[in-house]
């Protein structure tokens, strides 16, 4: 599991692809809940809340990007 500080150094692709790995994880765990055949129902936490970090660094980003667009769109005008 990884830090918020160690998800802010992954760069975009990184960090998509760790999204869906991470999604793909709690779906199968999920589904082995379901089945009776979860081991560790621990996990499922774990992996909720590593999706809810990188969901949060995401859209960190993507707010920082939209907050500089618009200051470089105000200094033109």
């Amino acid at each position: 599991m990884a830090t918020a500080k160690e998800i802010r150094g992954y760069d975009h692709g990184e960090l998509e692809s760790r999204i869906e790995e991470s999604r793909k994880e709690l779906f199968n765990l999920r589904f082995q809940a379901a089945t009776g055949r979860l081991d560790n129902s621990a996990r499922m936490g774990i992996v909720r809340r590593e999706i809810a970090r990188l969901l949060t660094v995401q859209r960190e980003r993507e707010i920082a990007e939209a907050e500089a667009l618009e200051a470089q769109t105000s200094e033109v005008k």
